[in-house]
């Protein structure tokens, strides 16, 4: 009887020494992954920032060319489903530091050379496709460290961290364009450091998959593409996000850029002041998530967006037909708008969870993410196309009646999910 007790504290004493162990692991996973989620906030904000007055300064591009240059910057993006797909065996850590290698690659030529426009656009989306595997192996690594209870504010955490490091991002370009040590002559220094930045992000990426063992594992994604019936309505959101989004992040600043001609310092200090907000707002959309469930949050997110490109709509109109510098009180309400915007396209991560809350098995997630960022970029191309000979045949406020109607549709759909899906695993 003795003997039997004894080994059975012995067995509960091996038991807690192997559970201290992971519990130790994790901690490991989560500071490496978000050192790795701070580098890849730098370069995410630095190319978020400047890309787009780069493409105006260097190339001298029209706002038909700015929505056709969004092909090669967001095909990436649906060509990453087939590439994840293929790399399955690699699992999900490795195939991220693919990732990060070509997204060096990318920006060390763009940094280093001023190609011609033609060689600018497939160096641009080797960089691109690099970003975008990232996207959803990043989403998915972060779900892998968390539990059913907390997976908002544990996602909201990385994402705030990464948030923080786009601020500073912000704030080296706002001060470099404004004092003149950044410009976009060869070679482009920002995008060389942008570079350094996916290189340690890889070698974070490698020390993660190296040292952090059983708590960084990855679900195992099949080496087939997934698309189910049942996460149809994941898709539809997709969609529906992948077209309006594609409307926020090219024609928003667009109406800055192109027709009250900002320029990257003033674009910079934007996006810095948004990410400061967003450093606190992450977390908070996290914690939203976590309380109030996936649906109602995407539908406060699509009623946002919707009064976002009403007032965008009226704004481009009446700068667009009356050519006027606005100063005061019209400056304020730019500057508000689109640092509103920026906030309200912190809820990306809410689609990540609901996947997860739905997904059949752990082993869908990450297919899954990838099959639905493909479904958002179709979305994203044919629509920044679409809307580029838009704004040039009709004007800048139908883009954004395109946007507005596009987050209805979002509300629509969002107010039909289940209150409480269930969690893979669980």
């Amino acid at each position: 009887m003795r003997r039997r007790r004894a080994a059975k504290g012995d067995a509960m004493g091996q038991a807690g020494e192997g559970n201290e162990r992971w519990r130790r692991r994790l901690r490991v996973a989560m500071w490496l992954f978000a050192a790795a989620c701070a580098f890849t906030g730098f370069y995410t904000g630095v190319t978020d920032s400047v890309l787009a007055n780069y493409f105006k300064d260097a190339y001298d591009v029209t706002a038909r060319q700015r929505g056709f240059i969004e092909f090669p910057r967001e095909t990436p993006g649906v060509l990453s489903l087939l590439v994840i797909s293929a790399l399955a065996f690699l699992k999900d850590i490795r195939t991220a530091i693919v990732a990060q290698i070509l997204g060096a690659v990318g920006l060390v030529v763009l940094g280093l050379w001023h190609p011609s426009y033609a060689v600018m656009l497939a160096f641009l989306f080797i960089f691109s496709l690099g970003q975008h595997m990232f996207m959803p192996l990043g989403d998915s690594i972060g779900l892998s460290l968390a539990r059913r209870e907390n997976m908002g504010r544990v996602l909201g955490r990385f994402n705030s961290v990464r948030m923080a490091f786009g601020m500073l991002a912000g704030l080296v370009c706002f001060f470099g364009f404004r004092w003149g040590f950044l410009d976009f002559e060869t070679p482009v220094l920002i995008f060389l450091v942008c570079a350094a930045c996916f290189a340690l992000t890889g070698a974070l990426l490698y020390a993660l998959h190296r040292t952090a063992g059983r708590a960084a594992e990855e679900g195992q994604p099949p080496a087939k593409l997934v698309f189910r019936k049942e996460y149809m309505r994941y898709y539809v959101l997709c969609a529906l996000f992948g077209g309006r989004k594609q409307i926020m992040y090219v024609f928003s600043p667009w109406v800055l850029i192109d027709l009250l001609d900002f320029k990257a310092d003033v674009m910079s200090i934007l996006a810095v002041v948004g990410s400061f907000i967003g450093v606190f707002f992450l977390p908070f959309i996290g914690r939203l998530i976590d309380r109030m469930g996936a649906r109602k949050v995407m539908m406060i997110e699509a009623a946002a967006f919707v009064a976002i490109y009403v007032a965008y709509g009226g704004l481009s109109k009446w700068v667009d037909e009356n050519a006027v510098v606005l100063t005061g009180a019209g400056m304020l309400l730019v500057y508000l708008l689109n640092i509103i915007d920026k906030m309200c396209a912190q809820f990306y991560m809410v689609r990540s969870i609901y996947m997860k809350a739905v997904a059949r098995t752990p082993e869908d997630v990450t297919p899954s993410l990838s099959a639905g960022m493909a479904i958002d970029h179709v979305l994203a191309i044919l629509g920044s196309a679409l809307c580029g000979l838009v704004w040039a045949a009709w004007g800048p406020e139908y883009v954004f009646l395109v946007a507005g109607l596009l987050s209805l549709a979002n509300f629509v759909v969002a107010a039909g999910i289940p209150e409480t899906p269930r969690v893979a695993g669980d």
